[in-house]
């Protein structure tokens, strides 16, 4: 059967309906970090080192946030097939325990980026650049918890498809971020100047805010409100919390394994220079900002799916999914275009260091090549994390990113001396990988489904 834009217009809807203001909320998310790129960026002008700082210390942070992120993911499929079958009593018993499951994780979290300081001095980058990043690192270690607590309300309210109030909590969030960067970081208002240090100070204090606003929300709205009755820190399930992990721990894995890809190829980045990390971090953050276009449709159809898989309404499942499919393939070739052809003048909005923009001139047009296999892979996690078929996930990751993805990365960049530019090839060889291999996953799950 051909392309059909009737049949599959009310699908666009759908899912762009949802969609939308995920969009917004995780572009929020990666925001707070181009705010502080940006605006440290500015503050060092010439000097690539507090650009580099920021580079460094948040990309190690990143590898531990996603992978906890990745296991309250979870929550949202299991709320959604419940959502559709009405069970209210069992959406708010997760919700319960994923409250206090989460925010104990994001307690450990920090605890773990503590104890990882030490490491930051043994991955080979410049000794300036790791001293100016360990302030910055710690600070966003100590917003942990409250981001895991922000994401138990968030990944339910997806679950019910509620995708507004994260979004106005994310926009408000971010907009205090861009305020307190600009008291911190240049010292204004009688604030001291504390550069990079202020940024991670802004992103602390907006992350702190994410929760206690989501909370208000909840107590606000009496059709919220009353997911929280009967709410006690100390009647915990583990039944229910085996089910969250059940769930999370193969996404977190699979999160885990592709973010550490993106983490690896930075630090190999800082054996080329400062130049070369400041570069990457400019690259990486406007990859990350095309990236989340394609999570927010990800979460959209795994709130979608997860209906119709609650409903057993095969048919709309896969309408569902190919539509996202589409919108994601037209999402990423506009990001492909806009990357080349912008790519001599995106950095300048950066930095104004001359090779800082000349290798970022060249790594966006690799941002460019990936960008389709990038979304195609994501959509199929969607797919798959809402028909709640996970365990694959994991070992595909494995094989794409770590067998694939950093040691091709690496032999292009180092042994066939392509430089900076032959790293960022590597992640074109991972993603496909796992493209591919996902949507056999899929098609063979869905047949399962019909035939059940």
């Amino acid at each position: 059967m051909g392309y059909d834009f009737k049949t599959y217009k009310p699908q666009y809807k759908a899912n762009l309906k949802l969609a939308l203001p995920v969009v917004l909320t995780q572009v929020g998310q990666i925001l707070t970090q181009m705010a502080d790129n940006l605006m440290v960026g500015r503050y060092g002008g010439d000097d690539p080192v507090p650009l580099a700082a920021v580079s460094f210390g948040g990309s190690i942070f990143f590898i531990v946030f996603i992978t906890l992120v990745g296991v309250s993911l979870g929550l949202t499929p299991l709320v959604g097939e419940l959502f559709a079958r009405g069970d209210r009593r069992r959406s708010a018993e997760l919700l319960h325990n994923g409250i206090v499951f989460y925010t104990l994780l994001g307690l450990g979290g920090t605890l773990l980026l503590g104890a990882m300081t030490p490491l930051l001095y043994r991955l080979g980058q410049p000794a300036e650049v790791v001293e100016a990043a360990i302030p910055y690192y710690r600070l966003l270690g100590y917003s942990m918890p409250f981001m895991m607590l922000f994401f138990a309300f968030k990944q339910f309210l997806e679950g019910v498809g509620n995708t507004r109030a994260e979004m106005a909590v994310t926009i408000l969030c971010n907009l205090a971020n861009i305020a307190f960067n600009y008291l911190f970081i240049y010292g204004r208002w009688g604030c001291p100047e504390m550069g990079a240090v202020g940024a991670g100070m802004g992103t602390l204090f907006s992350r702190m805010m994410a929760p206690l606003l989501m909370i208000g929300y909840f107590f606000r709205r009496a059709h919220y409100r009353r997911y929280l009755d009967g709410f006690s820190i100390g009647r915990r399930s583990l039944q229910h919390v085996g089910q969250l992990l059940r769930m999370g721990l193969p996404i977190a894995s699979q999160m885990f394994l592709e973010c550490s890809a993106f983490v690896g190829t930075s630090v190999m980045m800082g054996w080329f220079g400062k130049e070369a990390i400041g570069a990457n971090q400019i690259a990486i953050t406007l990859g990350n900002c095309a990236f989340m276009i394609v999570m927010s449709i990800g979460a959209a159809t795994t709130i979608r799916i997860s209906h119709c898989y609650g409903a057993r309404d095969i048919a709309a499942l896969s309408l569902a999914a190919k539509a996202s499919y589409h919108l994601v393939l037209a999402w990423n070739a506009l990001a492909a275009v806009l990357f080349i052809s912008l790519r001599h003048w995106i950095p300048t909005l950066f930095t104004s260091n001359a090779e800082v923009v000349a290798i970022t001139s060249q790594l966006l047009v690799f941002a460019a090549l990936y960008q389709l296999s990038d979304g195609i892979q994501n959509i199929s996690v969607g797919v798959l994390r809402g028909i709640q078929d996970v365990k694959v996930i994991m070992p595909i990751a494995l094989v794409s990113y770590w067998v694939l993805n950093l040691p091709v990365g690496y032999l292009l960049g180092f042994v066939w001396g392509m430089g900076p530019s032959g790293l960022f090839l590597g992640f074109s060889f991972g993603l496909s990988t796992a493209a591919v291999l996902l949507i056999l996953r899929i098609r063979r799950s869905v047949r399962r489904l019909y035939q059940n």
